[in-house]
């Protein structure tokens, strides 16, 4: 393990280039304000430097709310955002600090949808690429991009397009008012057939719930097949 001093980069650091990136962003983008003390130690378990888009987000925020909320980019954890990035991830991708990650829960969504660095869980060719959870079908998807360009698309790109259909009419203020350690439990669920989202029931429980749930289900599903 990496001391932090040789994590934190102080002549070539990425945040400067993030911060460009929020300003030129075409999507409300809110930096939720760090620990000290809690991003040192988030660095520290994730073993990245600074001098990378990962290593600059979880060392200068508390984690990075886009487009009121819906989606939920991991840092160091804050008041309205809790989880860490490596906290997040302990129990799910590794059991103990300093293990490789077959995959990196990097951020999520409002309706259970998780994206996730690729460690080799999703093949070989494509390391270090973005994968997504989607909550309506429960299938990992690849997105085709990395980290930084990932963090970019957030901030710049057409959410209501990658998202089509699955905005309801108050989503805006259900999703701030729900916070960013929960997300929507629909039901029925969204992988299920349905006419009119509007018709689902709608409840905020807690992400991890949904996350337990939904690697249940399909751990299920497969078995099926």
């Amino acid at each position: 393990m990496r001391p932090i001093d040789a994590l934190v980069n102080s002549k070539d650091p990425a945040w400067p280039l993030v911060t460009e990136w929020i300003s030129t962003a075409k999507n409300k983008v809110e930096v939720l304000a760090k620990d000290a003390a809690k991003a040192d130690s988030a660095l520290y378990w994730t073993q990245v430097s600074t001098k990378s888009t990962m290593g600059a987000i979880i060392y200068e925020t508390g984690g990075i709310l886009v487009d009121n909320g819906w989606i939920r980019i991991l840092g160091s954890g804050s008041e309205r955002m809790q989880r860490s990035l490596p906290d997040w991830n302990k129990g799910k991708t590794f059991d103990e600090y300093g293990q490789a990650p077959p995959f990196l829960l990097v951020a999520d969504d409002a309706i259970g949808g998780f994206f996730a660095l690729n460690g080799g869980y999703f093949g070989e060719k494509d390391l270090g690429m973005i994968y997504y959870f989607s909550p309506d079908n429960l299938q990992w998807e690849p997105l085709e991009m990395g980290y930084s360009d990932f963090v970019f698309w957030a901030f710049t790109g057409n959410l209501e397009k990658f998202y089509k259909g699955l905005h309801w009419k108050k989503w805006k203020e259900e999703v701030e008012k729900m916070g960013a350690d929960k997300a929507v439990n629909f039901y029925p669920f969204l992988w299920t057939k349905y006419d009119d989202l509007e018709d689902l029931s709608r409840r905020p429980v807690p992400v991890e719930e949904i996350w337990g749930v939904q690697m249940d289900i399909k751990k299920q599903l497969e078995k099926k097949h």
